[in-house]
C-alpha cells in the first residue's frame, strides 16, 4: 500500500463521525441477536458483547473453555482467577450458568447447538471465506475453537475493524491468509459499516454517519452495493 492510500484510510477513519467504538458496536450487533439464541463470543472485541447487551434480554451467551451463561466483565474487585473467558478476561455469570466440561463445551459446538458464534478475522472474502488464527510471518499461539465454531454452529457473524492497522481493508476478494474456513460469513459488522455476504458479493447493510458508499468503495477493494441495489 502506498503513503498516499494509508493517509487517505487514516484520513477517513479521522473524519467520519459516525465510526463506531468497540462498545458502540457491540451493542448494535446485540440488538440483531434474537431472544433465545445461545451465543458463542470469542475472542477479543467479540466479548464486549455480554458486558452491554440489554440484562432483560435471554440471550445465553457460551464461551468454549465451558462456560454456558457469560455474563458482563467483572469489577476489579470481584475478579475471580477461576472466573474467566476463552480470552482470559475476568467475567461474571449470569443467573442458571452451568459450567461443563471442556470436551462438552465442544461436543455443543460441533453438535449444531449454538445459534450463533461471532468471531474477530483478519480477512474476510467475498464469497464467506475468512481467516483468524494466523498471519504469516507471525506468531500465534494455537488455532483455538475457531474451526470447530466456524463448522458446527448455525450462523457465523464477524465483529472487526474495517482496516487493519496497516490501513489495508480486511474486506477481499480472496483471502491471502491461512483459512479458518470456507463459505461460513453471513453477516460482517464492522466501525465503518455492516455487511451481508451474499453469492453476487458484499451487501451493506448499513453505514454509519457521515459515510457514502461512495467514500466507502474507493477504500475497499472488492465491489459492495447498497442493499436493494442491482
Amino acid at each position: 500500500m502506498s503513503r498516499q492510500s494509508e493517509d487517505s484510510i487514516a484520513r477517513l477513519l479521522r473524519t467520519v463521525p459516525g465510526r463506531r467504538t468497540a462498545r458502540q458496536l457491540a451493542v448494535r450487533l446485540a440488538a440483531d441477536i434474537a431472544d433465545g439464541w445461545f451465543v458463542n463470543i470469542g475472542i477479543g472485541k467479540p466479548t464486549v458483547i455480554a458486558d452491554v447487551v440489554d440484562p432483560s434480554r435471554e440471550i445465553i451467551f457460551h464461551s468454549e473453555n465451558g462456560i454456558i451463561g457469560v455474563g458482563p466483565f467483572a469489577e476489579e474487585s470481584a475478579q475471580d482467577d477461576d472466573l474467566i473467558n476463552a480470552s482470559k478476561g475476568f467475567i461474571t455469570i449470569v443467573s442458571g450458568a452451568a459450567f461443563v466440561h471442556h470436551s462438552d463445551s465442544f461436543a455443543l459446538i460441533r453438535g449444531g447447538h449454538l445459534d450463533l458464534a461471532v468471531m474477530g478475522a483478519f480477512q474476510v472474502a467475498e464469497n464467506g471465506d475468512f481467516a483468524n488464527w494466523n498471519i504469516p510471518g507471525t506468531k500465534i499461539p494455537a488455532i483455538g475453537g475457531a474451526m470447530d465454531l466456524a463448522n458446527g454452529v448455525k450462523r457465523v457473524w464477524i465483529m472487526m475493524d474495517l482496516f487493519d492497522r496497516a490501513g489495508v481493508s480486511k474486506l477481499c476478494g480472496r483471502c491471502s491468509y491461512p483459512l479458518t474456513s470456507r463459505g461460513v460469513v453471513q453477516r460482517v459488522y464492522t466501525d465503518l459499516a455492516i455487511f451481508e455476504v451474499s453469492t453476487t458479493g458484499f451487501i451493506v447493510r448499513e453505514l454509519v454517519e457521515g459515510l457514502s458508499l461512495e467514500e466507502l468503495q474507493r477504500h475497499v477493494p472488492v465491489k459492495i452495493r447498497l442493499e436493494g441495489s442491482v
